[in-house]
């Protein structure tokens, strides 16, 4: 058994010392690899216990799966940079000005430090969990912007990955995130109230474009009745169409429609105005163009343009 191993040392060291750390390195990268399954499937089979199926329950499985792969692969780096002889010896002199040091981490880790720490406070107090659909501030989207709506795809130690609607990842550093507002759609209940807005004329009838819109509103599949029984038993109109707005050459009406979650809500408002649009002109009822005064100098009558 001594003569083995002494042939197996012997051999390893006809291979040379370069080749010895290369074979250490794999090693140590193999075995990182194998800690990382086990730990995550351990992780996974637990939560399966559990039968965790909620929000909250995949985003903490989320965030400690990731926290794991993190922290595996820290450890495993720091084995690999101690193996080798010239890192090694490159550690201990930093090491040796430990304060130095200190301060160059501290300022260099600062912003990491700051990521990791938001992502727990947003694992614990839950402002939005993996699958809630939100968006990120209070500025719009449009061209030459990025989309800051859609679904919480993952949150990692970081960073928040967002899948917009576009089909983009969305990548929020974790303490841009936790400082920025947040309109969560389905924190509770993903029921919403969709705003269908509807211009017309001034000259055009009122009730009989509010009773045209309403009945529309009313027909569409993906609507709900929202109303408590209590509102029922008050008399509270399933789906209330207001005049909410007199602009410049037009009357705005907006339909309160509930909807089963935004997603349904969105769909079903583009429905609306294509059956409103057709509706309108089957009906003989004209949407308003904006128009203009343009008083001539040299002419005393105003003239009227169309901005049509």
């Amino acid at each position: 058994m001594k003569d083995k191993v002494h042939d197996i040392q012997a051999w390893l060291g006809d291979l040379g010392p370069d080749l010895l750390i290369l074979l250490k390195i794999v090693l140590i990268v193999l075995s990182a690899f194998v800690v990382e399954r086990v730990l995550v499937s351990l992780l996974r089979s637990a939560y399966a216990r559990s039968k965790a199926q909620g929000h909250d329950d995949v985003t903490r499985y989320r965030f400690l799966r990731n926290a794991l792969r993190s922290v595996v692969g820290l450890v495993a780096l720091g084995f690999v940079a101690y193996t080798i002889p010239s890192v090694r010896s490159l550690a201990v002199t930093l090491f040796a000005g430990a304060g130095i040091l200190a301060a160059l981490i501290g300022f260099s880790a600062q912003k990491a430090f700051s990521n990791i720490i938001s992502g727990i406070f947003i694992v614990a107090f839950k402002p939005f969990r993996v699958g809630d659909q939100i968006t990120v501030g209070l500025g719009t989207s449009g061209p030459g912007q990025p989309d800051r709506s859609g679904e919480v795809e993952d949150i990692t130690l970081r960073h928040t990955v967002i899948l917009t609607w576009e089909n983009r990842r969305l990548v929020v550093p974790n303490a841009i995130i936790s400082d920025e507002y947040i309109v969560n759609s389905t924190i509770r209940d993903p029921a919403i109230c969709e705003y269908v807005e509807v211009p017309v004329a001034y000259e055009a009838d009122l009730d009989r474009t509010m009773r045209i819109v309403r009945e529309l509103c009313m027909a569409h599949p993906s609507r709900i009745d929202r109303r408590t029984a209590d509102e029922m038993q008050h008399g509270v109109d399933e789906l209330p169409v207001r005049l909410v707005r007199m602009g410049d050459s037009s009357l705005i009406l907006r339909a309160y429609v509930w909807s089963t979650d935004p997603i349904t809500a969105r769909l079903m408002h583009y429905d609306l105005n294509k059956s409103i649009v057709e509706r309108f002109r089957t009906e003989g009822i004209s949407f308003p163009y904006p128009t203009r005064t343009i008083i001539n100098p040299t002419n005393t009558s105003p003239t009227t343009a169309s901005l049509s």
